[in-house]
């Protein structure tokens, strides 16, 4: 005797895909407005649903996972270095200066300024393609949090 109703894992795929779509469309559109509101009207899910469900299966949350591809993009715009910050911040979707260069010093260890300065230096006559992948920020390579030293 079979059911017409889906058991657990087909469910489960069927999340997965829904996950995946999300992640898909990030990737994509990562510099166009984006919130969990709309991500998660995309797929039929509440915006809490999609946040913890998200969060379960690539180990962030979908706003996390937005701000880490605009800052990879970031990263390779500032290293071309023919934009300022403030363009690079628009250009990748951030709309605010200050949360855009907090997120960036968070993932890549330094400011976008220094990061400009710095990379132009580092990655002169490399291959973008080799720059890219040396240089792109990792979840598990954040910034350590500096204690403050007391003399």
């Amino acid at each position: 005797m079979t059911s017409s109703k889906p058991d657990a894992e087909q469910l489960h795929l069927r999340e997965l895909a829904r996950l995946r779509r999300v992640r898909d469309r990030i990737d994509r559109e990562y510099a166009q407005p984006l919130d969990v509101e709309a991500l998660a009207f995309g797929v039929h899910m509440s915006a809490g649903h999609l946040s913890r469900q998200f969060k379960l299966a690539y180990g962030e949350s979908p706003y996390s996972y937005l701000m880490t591809r605009r800052i990879e993009r970031a990263m390779a715009l500032l290293r071309r270095g023919d934009l300022s910050v403030t363009e690079v911040c628009f250009e990748v979707g951030c709309s605010s200066l200050g949360t855009f260069s907090t997120r960036f010093t968070e993932l890549v260890g330094m400011p976008p300024s220094a990061y400009k300065r710095e990379t132009a230096l580092q990655t002169a006559g490399m291959p973008s393609c080799v720059a890219k992948q040396v240089t792109r920020p990792i979840r598990n390579r954040e910034a350590p949090v500096v204690e403050p030293h007391l003399d």
